[in-house]
């Protein structure tokens, strides 16, 4: 039997966009992720403040809950994402890694549910969530 969380660690770190935003799979298992982005100055989308654009916050937050839904036991394989709502609380702060955290909380034939939460060091304010879903494939 294939370890599926094998196989989601390679497809994410065969990405090339997760490979140049630094995206690093820390955590993954049972429907659950977790991707740090360390701050990159190649990244930042305000040069006043030095904030991180939105879309790498964004891309990290997909890419995580791609991992959560493919590590999830009830998901024979890939996945693609089908809706991702994103909802930004905050700028990151400036030198502060992120991390975001996925989990995969429902599964259907076709979709998989997935929420997630982008953090820096403030881990009673989160910088960003994302709720989305996913496609099924395989099954």
């Amino acid at each position: 039997m294939v370890d599926k969380t094998v196989l989601a660690r390679q497809f994410i770190e065969a990405i090339p966009h997760a490979r140049a935003l630094g995206l690093t799979l820390t955590h993954i298992g049972e429907g659950e992720a977790e991707i740090t982005m360390p701050y990159n100055a190649d990244l930042i989308g305000d040069p006043r403040t030095g904030v991180i654009h939105g879309g790498a916050v964004s891309a990290s937050l997909d890419t995580c809950c791609g991992a959560a839904v493919m590590s999830h036991p009830a998901a024979p394989g890939g996945t693609a994402t089908i809706d991702l709502r994103i909802d930004y609380m905050r700028a990151a702060t400036p030198g502060q890694t992120i991390t975001t955290r996925a989990t995969c909380y429902h599964i259907t034939r076709n979709v998989a549910f997935v929420r997630a939460t982008a953090m820096d060091d403030d881990q009673d304010r989160p910088v960003a969530t994302a709720s989305g879903a996913f496609t099924v494939e395989g099954k």
